[in-house]
């Protein structure tokens, strides 16, 4: 009888013990949330409940957070005008993964693609490829730039299922190719069957010397600003300076970001001339602000990677970007950033108007991953600060394109060739100077909708080193 009482009691604390662990886990993020956001959040005055003044005791505090089963809805609930002043903040339930992206390291087929409404229709989509990775299956099957498809699966895209199809956990999916049709592509019966691995992108997708109109002139097709590629990059400027490059065309129109670091420091490959001067300032909120030394929040133009590898820099007084949409953040920057020091024009279309930076927060006693907390994997990437250039000045709503020139769906050309539309066009700018171009053919504007890096952890974000 007693040993019956006992092994009801030993059952009775399991089960209570298991019952009462998901809310400790939940209530412990849910805390690390409200006191990361209450010292690092750029909107933190602005919002009352991450107020210092919000809680008497911190009976008040565990009580009101938790309210907030899901860890996520409390994160989103205590953000300044969610999608309409911060539309970047997001917090990951795995940083590990979070970590990876950083590194340039996903789950990917190596088709990197748009997404785009019908001319005439605009529930449906189609899907257009900008470029492929090297050594991934994309590439092994031979998909193109330009090509168009409409299905995947069989099922047509539309607005309301293209995340289904194309961002889902499966391994693999099916395209099916199509005619462009002006805008309102027809399905034809070309398909390819592409398959999913971890990679690590190499963001210096072209790195090449091309000779026009009697000059030497550079051009880096670069779509992230990753750090772990940094030396790579400057081995890039080492070629371009060995084969005597006077003019230097960096390509951005698919690079959302990255590190700030990393800018930085393309910025002095760039010039030269200007070590441990101004390149850009952060501004953080009051709490921060009122704490942190000044300098700290001062990014100044390198001359080495780290403390020992040499900046191979041009010096350069010119420098040509071509943008579009889809250039954010870090690509803003250092537009934004060279601007006061060299003379800087862009060829393409606006960009993407994020001139905000955000940090990785970790559940430990000072918000790195140094004393985490091990009972769960989440973490936060909140907006904590905002960068303007050496004159206090950003573009809020995206940077106007000194020559405009769209994409054409019809006519995507070859990156890197000489003919590529976006590419002739600023070849022909730093040629002739001329900034209109006549041409008969209307490209046709249609609505994007989103893109291959949509879903991913570190989609159009700039970061800085948090220590």
């Amino acid at each position: 009888m007693k040993k019956s009482i006992v092994l009801i009691l030993i059952l009775i604390i399991f089960s209570g013990c298991s019952k009462e662990e998901p809310n400790q886990i939940n209530n412990g993020v849910n805390s690390f949330i409200w006191n990361g956001l209450n010292k690092f959040y750029l909107w933190q005055e602005n919002i009352p409940d991450l107020s210092d003044r919000k809680f008497s005791t911190d009976q008040q505090k565990n009580n009101y957070l938790a309210t907030y089963s899901n860890p996520e809805n409390l994160f989103e609930s205590l953000l300044y005008q969610r999608n309409i002043v911060d539309k970047w903040s997001w917090i990951v339930s795995d940083y590990v993964a979070l970590e990876q992206s950083f590194q340039g390291t996903t789950e990917t087929t190596g088709m990197e693609f748009g997404l785009i409404k019908f001319r005439n229709n605009s529930s449906n989509v189609f899907g257009y490829v900008r470029y492929i990775i090297p050594g991934t299956d994309a590439a092994n099957k031979g998909v193109k730039r330009g090509m168009i498809f409409t299905k995947v699966n069989g099922t047509p895209i539309t607005d309301k299922n293209y995340r289904d199809l194309l961002y889902s956990k499966s391994n693999s999916f099916t395209i099916h190719l199509a005619d462009y049709n002006n805008g309102n592509p027809i399905t034809n019966s070309t398909t390819y069957t592409l398959n999913k691995s971890s990679y690590t992108e190499n963001p210096i997708h072209i790195a090449k010397t091309i000779e026009e109109g009697g000059k030497k002139i550079g051009y880096l097709m670069y779509n992230s600003f990753t750090a772990n590629f940094d030396s790579k990059l400057n081995l890039a400027f080492s070629k371009f300076k060995t084969d005597g490059v006077k003019e230097l065309i960096i390509d951005l129109r698919y690079n959302g970001g990255g590190d700030v670091r990393t800018t930085t420091r393309l910025a002095s490959m760039i010039t030269g001339q200007f070590t441990g001067d101004i390149f850009a300032k952060q501004i953080w909120n009051k709490k921060y602000m009122s704490i942190v030394n000044p300098e700290a929040l001062i990014n100044r133009f390198p001359d080495k990677i780290g403390n020992s590898e040499i900046i191979n820099s041009l010096k350069l007084t010119n420098i040509y970007f071509i943008t579009t949409r889809n250039s954010a953040s870090a690509s803003e920057l250092i537009i934004n950033s060279l601007t006061p020091h060299i003379n800087v024009k862009t060829v393409g279309t606006k960009t993407s108007g994020k001139y905000a930076g955000s940090i990785t927060l970790y559940d430990s006693p000072n918000f790195t991953k140094s004393d985490v907390n091990p009972n769960h994997n989440w973490a936060m990437q909140p907006i904590v600060l905002e960068i303007v250039n050496k004159n206090n000045y950003n573009d809020k709503d995206g940077i106007d394109p000194t020559v405009n020139i769209s994409e054409d769906y019809g006519n995507m050309g070859i990156l890197g060739n000489k003919s590529e539309p976006l590419l002739a066009r600023t070849l022909d700018l730093i040629t002739t100077g001329k900034r209109i171009f006549s041409s008969k053919k209307t490209v046709i504007e249609l609505e994007a909708v989103g893109d291959s890096k949509s879903n991913t952890p570190n989609y159009n974000n700039m970061y800085v080193d948090f220590k």
